[in-house]
C-alpha cells in the first residue's frame, strides 16, 4: 500500500470517533480502498469506566429509640459476582453474534454440567459474516453459561465459566 494523503481521511476519523461513543461501541475496524494498492484502514478503540455505584434512598423517620440499618455497600468490581472475574471464565475476543449450536435445530456444543477438553467448540462468535468457533481454553465442567444463543457481545464479554 502506498501511503497517500487525503484530505477526507481526517474527517472521516473523526466521524468514526464519534460513532463509537455515540453508539456506545468498544471498537470499530473499517477498511477504505481508493483503488489499486492505495487504502485507508482504521482500528479504533476505547476502554469503558466503570461507572461507580450509586445508592440513593429516601430515609423515613424511625420511631424514637429504633435502631436504623446501615446501607449495604456497593459489590466493587472484581468479586466473585463479576462473572468477567470467575476463575475459568472465558470471554468474548470479538464484537458479534452468539451461536450455540453450528446449526440451526442442532444440538448445543456444550450445556451446564458437560465436561469439556482443552480446544473443544463453545460456541461460535459470528463477526462480519465469519464463523468464528470458540474453543475452551482448558479441560474441565461447564460451570454457567452467561450468554444466549442470538445474543449481541462485545469484546471481554464473559460467555461461560470451565471449573
Amino acid at each position: 500500500m502506498t501511503k497517500t494523503k487525503h484530505d477526507a481521511d481526517a474527517a472521516f476519523i473523526q466521524v468514526l470517533a464519534t460513532l463509537l461513543c455515540a453508539n456506545d461501541l468498544t471498537e470499530l475496524e473499517v477498511e477504505r480502498t481508493y483503488g489499486d494498492n492505495d487504502a485507508l484502514s482504521v482500528r479504533i478503540t476505547r476502554k469503558l469506566q466503570a461507572a461507580p455505584a450509586v445508592q440513593s434512598a429516601v430515609a423515613e423517620p424511625a420511631a424514637p429509640g429504633t435502631p436504623v440499618p446501615a446501607p449495604a455497600a456497593p459489590t466493587p468490581i472484581g468479586t466473585p459476582e463479576d462473572p468477567a472475574a470467575a476463575p475459568g471464565a472465558v470471554t468474548s475476543p470479538m464484537v458479534g453474534t452468539i451461536y450455540m449450536q453450528p446449526e440451526p435445530g442442532a444440538p448445543a456444543f456444550v450445556s451446564v454440567g458437560a465436561t469439556v477438553s482443552e480446544g473443544d467448540t463453545l460456541l461460535i462468535v459470528e463477526a462480519m459474516k465469519t464463523m468464528n468457533h470458540i474453543p475452551a481454553p482448558q479441560s474441565g465442567m461447564i460451570e454457567r453459561i452467561l450468554v444466549e444463543d442470538g445474543a449481541a457481545v462485545e469484546y471481554g464479554t464473559p460467555l461461560v465459566i470451565i471449573a
